[in-house]
């Protein structure tokens, strides 16, 4: 005996179909991957209409109206972030993994950065081009860090546990508000001292969410300090110039003031650039002669 299956919501409720006649409550436990249907199953007799409530195991929809669960996923990234110190926060996609061109480039800008501003490398701490940057990292033998969330773009599974990392240098968020706090956070510049940036590799929408995100509270001057924080575009082959052309037109428009959207970042388009940005930014020496190339 078959049935199709049919869902009101991505994770809210769904209806086991057969067909539609009356209905009577049967009790009724079943588990699916990472899903978990509730007890309560609604059977028709012949020829019925089965109905299921579909909820995330271990996740309670309910919470998402409760500031106080918020509040506190915040403090615990506040907390991840006092502990493993600031440091540079890359963006970037979950779905150019090893094979991708840009993956090798993450992996070098990651071990690059690290080893030239030493600070900690923050990312989504997920697959793709975060994973390059945080094994980067690694490699350089610096501290890497985390807020991860259960489920990336293009993933068909979820979890919330890393495949690498340690459990102390990750957060898996259940809230993305908390998350993008963590990110902000991450790249605040407490002192002088502090050597921070934020770095956008190539991504979609996920990616320019959080970059345009960080970028209006530095135009804002809401990012949390009063010490600027570079932000560098990463535009592997010419991967953002139709995005750069778009808003060149809308300084056009006068939806942006003219060189506005220059002050706020730094376009690279490729590693080199970004390292002398960045040596030249915080004044640094030590940097590696063919890294010594780059314009303002």
């Amino acid at each position: 005996m078959g049935f199709s299956v049919a869902s009101s919501n991505s994770l809210g409720h769904c209806y086991l179909i057969k067909n539609h006649h009356q209905r009577t409550g049967k009790k009724f436990v079943s588990f699916y991957g990472n899903f978990k249907l509730s007890k309560l199953f609604i059977r028709a007799q012949s020829r019925g209409l089965f109905c299921c409530k579909l909820e995330a195991e271990g996740v309670d929809f309910q919470e998402r109206t409760s500031a106080a669960e918020v509040k506190k996923e915040i403090e615990q990234c506040y907390k991840l972030i006092q502990r493993l110190g600031r440091g540079v926060v890359y963006l970037g996609s979950s779905r150019l993994g090893p094979n991708h061109p840009h993956y090798a480039e993450a992996f070098e800008l990651g071990k690059e950065i690290a080893s030239l501003l030493d600070c900690t490398s923050w990312s989504g701490a997920g697959p793709g081009l975060m994973d390059a940057v945080t094994k980067g990292a690694m490699q350089a033998g610096k501290p890497v860090g985390g807020f991860k969330i259960a489920k990336e773009a293009g993933e068909w599974t979820a979890t919330n546990f890393h495949p690498y990392l340690p459990l102390d240098c990750y957060l898996t968020c259940r809230f993305f508000s908390a998350r993008k706090h963590g990110l902000v956070d991450a790249a605040v510049r407490a002192t002088g001292s502090d050597q921070t940036a934020v770095v956008a590799l190539p991504g979609g929408i996920g990616t320019l969410d959080e970059a345009f995100e960080i970028l209006a509270l530095i135009q804002l001057e809401r990012i949390g300090s009063m010490l600027p924080v570079p932000f560098l575009l990463m535009n592997y082959d010419s991967f953002y110039s139709k995005l750069l052309d778009f808003l060149d037109d809308c300084e056009v428009l006068g939806t942006l003031s003219k060189g506005e959207l220059a002050s706020l970042w730094k376009v690279c388009n490729n590693n080199s650039e970004a390292l002398a940005y960045l040596a030249e930014y915080y004044s640094l020496s030590g940097l590696r002669n063919d890294y010594k190339t780059v314009t303002k």
